[in-house]
């Protein structure tokens, strides 16, 4: 083929491909917070594409078409997002956004923060409401067992507190 029919971009960008990232089909539920660190995050996005503007060499290319993916996945999960605040929800009944503290039958205590699939950080002890352990968590209330479906095997756990921290 003939330079004269490829277009200057398909040149600029051969061989680079970047795939989009995948945006869950799963409702995006997110707390206050959870949306916050959606628009922080395209803040930080966009400050590091001004930053990229003037360099215009192959690897800066390649850094600017990955932050315009990024921002592309995060504004679309921002337009997306439908806010829960906690301090709507039922006090007596595990939902979206509340910390739920656990015991399983050794004894052994825990407490996990239900969040959004973007704000879920298991380092904080937030999980994604889509997790096995908060849809096994969800609509469940104090006293009551419930069966964690791992795949080492089942695992029965009692709630023991419910809370909703301002999130």
């Amino acid at each position: 083929m003939s330079r004269a029919f490829v277009k200057e971009n398909d040149l600029e960008h051969a061989g680079i491909d970047i795939p989009e990232r995948i945006i869950s089909k799963e409702i995006n539920y997110v707390t206050p917070n959870g949306l916050k660190m959606l628009h922080e995050a395209v803040t930080k996005i966009e400050s590091d594409r001004a930053y990229l503007l003037s360099d215009d060499s192959p690897t800066s290319k390649e850094k600017k078409m990955r932050i315009e993916r990024e921002i592309r996945y995060y504004l679309a999960r921002i337009d997306s997002a439908i806010v829960i605040n906690p301090e709507h929800q039922p006090k007596d009944i595990v939902l979206f956004s509340a910390n739920v503290a656990i015991e399983n039958f050794n004894g052994d205590t825990l407490s996990f923060i239900i969040v959004g699939e973007d704000e879920a950080d298991i380092k904080l002890s937030k999980i994604s409401y889509v997790s096995p352990l908060a849809k096994a968590l969800i609509g469940a209330k104090i006293d009551d067992e419930v069966i964690w479906h791992k795949p080492s095997g089942n695992e029965h756990l009692i709630i023991t507190g419910i809370t909703y921290p301002n999130i």
